[in-house]
């Protein structure tokens, strides 16, 4: 099963893993956001739908997306083009639209302000 953690980390940890690759330890697949507020931003409720639909099903259109997810197809793909944008899924060369992932992981842990 492939599966991509989300989370919030600093330059500093991205720089580690990072660092740590071209060392040539292997690393899990990560999407990183600089804060919560801009990880909620992009990935909203109803994109959290389309990224669920989306996992481990391969290449669709996003027709097929409005379809599974029940939405008007406009507004899907507008949040399509978010997701794209953000490097959350991909574009084939046809046109259609994957999420690479079998599985998300979600990872960052939230705390009172100092």
């Amino acid at each position: 099963m492939k599966i991509v953690t989300v989370g919030v980390s600093s330059l500093k940890d991205v720089q580690q893993r990072a660092a740590a690759a071209f060392r040539g330890q292997r690393q899990t697949a990560h999407i990183s956001f600089a804060s919560e507020e801009v990880l909620w931003k992009t990935i909203t409720p109803k994109r959290w739908v389309i990224l669920k639909s989306m996992a481990g099903q391969g290449p669709m259109a996003i027709r097929e997306i409005a379809r599974r997810v029940d939405r008007d197809v406009r507004a899907v793909h507008s949040d399509v083009h978010v997701l794209l944008n953000a490097g959350l899924i991909e574009r084939t060369d046809d046109g259609s639209v994957y999420f690479p992932y079998d599985a998300i992981h979600v990872d960052f842990v939230l705390s009172t302000a100092a």
